[in-house]
């Protein structure tokens, strides 16, 4: 409690325009809890190979995406993402 912890998140599911993401009502990165979901929400990057990072301060997540395809725009915006709590890990490493 009260340190900083340096982690590499691991989220096995994948963005689901729509489903499982969509745009976020406000700008600026942030992660919570909803019931049995982990809320991430941050700026998206695409990647040309289909893939996509989320954004949260600093912290990129890898995604990778499904259909339906996502909408014009969504590169850059300030989107969430909610996943189920058993597909998101957590792994500490030192500096």
């Amino acid at each position: 409690m009260g340190d900083e912890h340096h982690v590499e998140w691991t989220v096995d599911e994948d963005i689901v325009w729509g489903t499982n993401a969509g745009p976020a009502s406000s700008a600026g990165p942030k992660l919570s809890q909803d019931g049995d979901r982990i809320v991430f929400q941050g700026r998206l990057s695409l990647t040309e190979d289909g893939a996509a990072f989320l954004d949260l301060g600093g912290t990129s997540i890898l995604f990778d995406l499904a259909e339906p395809s996502l909408p014009e725009g969504a590169g850059g915006a300030w989107i969430e993402v909610r996943v189920g709590r058993g597909h998101v890990s957590v792994w500490p490493y030192r500096l």
